[in-house]
């Protein structure tokens, strides 16, 4: 990875932490929520520094909806992605939105342990965690 985008240790810049914040902003203004009027971007960083973005889509049958991650997800492996290196959620709301146990678990199959996922509104970067932290002693590919 160029080390202008990722510093010696793994953290994201500051700028490219910037622009994949701004992706989830800008998939999240063209979410479909009709229902619940909760709109949700995301952002994915694959591991040629590609961003590729997704939002919630609902639908009235609830379950059938789709998670803005998993769009997200989508986008990666139609360009050819393999491997996720951070993602970005945002949504609004006066607490951290995180991705639901469903979306961790895809990710999961993208990513290891260590992914850092930034969580923010439309104003600022409230948290960044790591998959770990949000889905501990997780099942991946290399359990099987």
């Amino acid at each position: 990875m160029s080390s202008d985008v990722i510093e010696h240790d793994g953290v994201l810049t500051d700028a490219l932490r910037a622009k994949l914040i701004e992706a989830a902003r800008e998939a999240q203004k063209r979410a479909y929520a009709p229902y619940s009027l909760f709109a949700v971007g995301a952002a994915v960083l694959d591991e040629n520094l590609r961003i590729h973005s997704g939002c919630n889509v609902e639908n009235a049958a609830y379950p059938e909806g789709m998670c803005a991650e998993a769009g997200a997800l989508s986008a990666m492996v139609l360009a050819g992605g393999k491997r996720v290196v951070a993602v970005a959620i945002v949504g609004k709301g006066p607490i951290s939105i995180t991705p639901c146990g469903g979306c961790r678990q895809k990710l999961r199959e993208f990513a290891t342990a260590n992914l850092q996922i930034l969580v923010g509104d439309d104003e600022s970067l409230r948290e960044t965690f790591t998959l770990e932290q949000l889905l501990p002693r997780s099942f991946g590919p290399e359990h099987l």
